[in-house]
């Protein structure tokens, strides 16, 4: 059986899944680390017909000592009921479009399949949980929507107030059964920071409390399955001259937006269970902490005060998952597996008019972070490998940054626009402890 650890002290509390995703954190503080992780042959994932097919597999492989596979099958069906497209914008270059799901962005797949998991567990025990979570934009929505109306469960979301768009509040604030928002008057490093005290101070100890962010593992795993899926899509399209070429040796490399680094992190725990992936490219906005340490310049958890850009779900300074990955692989691993780059909202602009005019496709900022990522990482390396690109929210999730890149109306979502008819509920709150206690 597959235990977990905490980062912070590997020899002790050793944990099921059960107890690491309803833990959240370990009582030290640190995140929860598998012991080992399963070698999963691609030839039992590669004929898959569709992601939930794949997931059924995959997860299995991950939780077999845990959850009955009929159990897993009906979670996993549930909770994956959209499409995943990979979309081709040239020979070399492919977009992985992840925000098909009912918020419009790539949360969806971890928080739906995590609020399940979480269900079976906690209705097996006869308990009830307060998941806590700290959102930049579209974790909290995702999470929101995944958990509403689960029985056992109830939600309590922080996004920092003014600092997330018109359209990822309005989805914050639907009221929803069984979820209170809080809109914090600071940034998410705040909102971040009072989640993690709140988990470690006594006061609150008699709370179940629990987290959906990314520093749960139970987010992470549903993660790393449509990297697999990205592969198994990506051979039938592979140009001639590679077309024969197995998928254990397709030279790929992915290009991950990242902030929180919990994206990425489900990428990895996707190679190391088995999928070959040539080089990780990590793009990051203006918050450029990791960039940095990959290439040397500041040490690890040198972390600095967040930055405000218009790729926004991204805008973390202190990174909670760096943590996770720094003990998952070594120094010299990490460094030569991942490449990084920092790219401003001048260059996310641009970069979202050039990918319009080249291949008429519509970016999302995040989504234009990762292809600028893609084009640096070409001129910095000489490296033309294929490149599969995250593409993490839908672009009608940001129509101000749609219309002042390309001057066009943003595309309508008709879930987006029905959000306006729905009622609110949101209350403000100071960026301290006490505050965020006095509500729980």
């Amino acid at each position: 059986m597959i235990q977990y650890y905490s980062s912070r002290d590997s020899s002790r509390y050793l944990v099921s899944f059960e107890d690491a995703l309803l833990k959240g954190l370990a009582p030290d503080g640190g995140l929860y680390l598998p012991d080992s992780i399963p070698k999963i042959d691609p030839q039992s994932w590669k004929t898959s017909h569709s992601l939930a097919d794949l997931g059924k597999k995959v997860l299995h492989a991950w939780l077999k000592d845990e959850i009955p596979q009929a159990a897993l099958n009906s979670i996993v069906e549930d909770a994956l009921n959209f499409p995943c497209p990979l979309v081709k914008l040239s020979d070399d270059l492919w977009v992985l479009e992840l925000f098909h799901g009912p918020t419009l962005s790539f949360k969806d797949f971890g928080a739906r399949t995590m609020a399940r998991l979480m269900q079976y567990f906690l209705k097996k025990r006869q308990e009830q949980r307060i998941i806590l979570v700290a959102t930049s934009g579209d974790t909290g929505s995702a999470v929101a929507d995944g958990f509403a109306g689960q029985d056992n469960i109830e939600v309590v979301l922080l996004y920092p107030k003014g600092k997330v768009s018109k359209v990822q509040e309005r989805q914050l604030i639907v009221s929803r059964p069984g979820v209170r928002s809080f809109a914090v008057e600071g940034n998410f490093d705040d909102c971040q920071r009072m989640v993690k005290e709140a988990f470690l101070d006594p006061d609150l100890s008699h709370l179940p409390l629990s987290s959906a962010n990314s520093i749960n593992i139970g987010r992470l795993l549903p993660q790393s399955l449509y990297y697999l899926w990205a592969i198994t899509q990506l051979m039938p399209q592979a140009p001639a001259p590679v077309r024969g070429v197995t998928q254990d040796d397709y030279p790929v490399n992915i290009c991950v937006p990242s902030g929180n680094l919990g994206n990425l992190t489900g990428g990895i725990l996707a190679a190391l269970s088995g999928q070959k992936v040539n080089r990780f490219i990590a793009a990051h906005n203006a918050n450029h902490f990791f960039p940095d340490y990959l290439q040397a310049e500041v040490q690890a958890f040198d972390f600095h005060k967040t930055i405000a850009t218009v790729s926004n779900a991204m805008d973390v300074g202190s990174p909670s998952n760096f943590e996770r990955l720094y003990h998952l692989l070594a120094d010299d691993v990490l460094k030569s597996w991942i490449w990084g780059t920092s790219i401003d909202d001048q260059s996310t602009f641009k970069r979202i008019k050039k990918s319009y005019e080249a291949f008429g496709y519509v970016a999302c900022p995040h989504t234009a972070v990762g292809l600028e990522g893609v084009v640096r990482y070409r001129q910095a390396t000489g490296d033309t490998s294929p490149v599969i690109s995250l593409a993490c929210a839908h672009p009608a999730k940001f129509p101000e940054a749609i219309t002042h890149a390309l001057n066009i109306e943003t595309p309508k979502e008709e879930a987006l626009e029905l959000l306006w008819q729905k009622d609110t509920n949101v209350i403000s709150l100071e960026p301290e402890l006490e505050s965020l206690k006095r509500q729980l």
